[in-house]
């Protein structure tokens, strides 16, 4: 059974760039979160616009393309030599099927298994090594604001194109996937690949407002405050941020932790590997607390990860339920 053609003054010739309908100028994101539709009309939506990708003819090249940063890059031809300074659109790249172009990652790069093979490291994230990644000759550059740091952006951009993204909700993550796909010239996987990620978190059961606190470090206690793409996702699974009027990463004492007394602590694995001891330290200071040790690649990769993700969300919501219940 086909999903019937949404009811809109314009999404039956509108034309979508990137992220982007060139008809209203407004992006995908936007358009997904449409006021007067609902759930099932704005992934009819979403799925419409990867159709007529699909039946599009490619852009032509060169293509003219703005990053998060409102950079503007002029890109001749698909990309051949792409250097990722970020380990989820690394695995991003490989998704839309371009991972052979790829010469360039971070240590951190380990998905796909393939993606360190043959490609030479080029440092980490936050120290990559720019002498390395001149060597390499790249005609483009992934970076992203977070991950990266703004000098070694702007240093690198001085030796070859630099695309920066940003990313700090779902609906941005993809907004991202479509925009990155089309900067490579791999629209329709990406259409493609963002649909199926906006329908398999779509399908989620949601928890009833449980209060939780997401700690990401240790000494000091680090967590995920309400800017955040870890922030978007637990509210999109019904989870309450105990911390959310906090900006980023704040450190939280002792004292703050028992005052916020969320009902669940999630322990995740990076970018600190919380073990049992920590959460039995944890416990000392939260008795009526659960502690759950969460896969922090879940909850903070903003891109292909996303449908393993939806995945490990449905095994994960029952075991946060309360007693009574709290799945809806």
């Amino acid at each position: 059974m086909t999903r019937p053609e949404v009811g809109s003054a314009c999404i039956s010739v509108c034309e979508v760039t990137a992220d982007t309908c060139k008809g209203c100028g407004r992006q995908m994101e936007e358009i997904a979160a449409w006021p007067a539709a609902d759930d099932g009309a704005r992934l009819s939506i979403l799925m419409q616009a990867a159709q007529r990708l699909a039946r599009q003819t490619p852009r032509p090249w060169p293509r003219q393309v703005r990053d998060s940063l409102g950079n503007e890059l002029v890109v001749p031809a698909p990309p051949q030599r792409i250097v990722s300074l970020v380990p989820s659109q690394t695995e991003l790249l490989y998704a839309l099927g371009v991972g052979e172009r790829v010469v360039g990652v971070t240590k951190f790069c380990v998905h796909p298994a393939q993606a360190r093979g043959n490609r030479r490291s080029v440092g980490g994230t936050k120290n990559p090594k720019l002498d390395r990644i001149q060597a390499l000759e790249p005609d483009l550059v992934l970076a992203n604001r977070e991950e990266n740091r703004a000098e070694d952006v702007d240093a690198i951009a001085a030796h070859a194109p630099v695309y920066v993204t940003e990313v700090n909700t779902v609906n941005q993550a993809l907004g991202m996937i479509r925009a990155v796909g089309f900067t490579l010239g791999a629209e329709v996987a990406a259409a493609r690949l963002a649909t199926d990620i906006q329908s398999a978190l779509g399908d989620l059961p949601r928890l009833s407002d449980l209060r939780c606190a997401y700690l990401i470090w240790r000494k000091p206690w680090m967590a995920a405050g309400g800017d955040t793409f870890i922030n978007d996702l637990m509210q999109r699974l019904g989870l309450h941020n105990v911390f959310a009027s906090h900006p980023r990463y704040p450190q939280i004492d002792a004292a703050e932790l028992i005052a916020a007394a969320p009902d669940v602590l999630l322990l995740s694995s990076e970018p600190y590997p919380f073990k049992p001891a920590h959460a039995a330290e944890l416990a000392a200071l939260l008795p009526k607390t659960l502690m759950v040790p969460v896969d922090g690649e879940m909850f903070s990769w903003p891109g292909s990860r996303l449908l393993a993700a939806a995945r490990y969300f449905r095994q994960l919501l029952p075991r946060l339920a309360d007693p009574a219940g709290a799945v809806t």
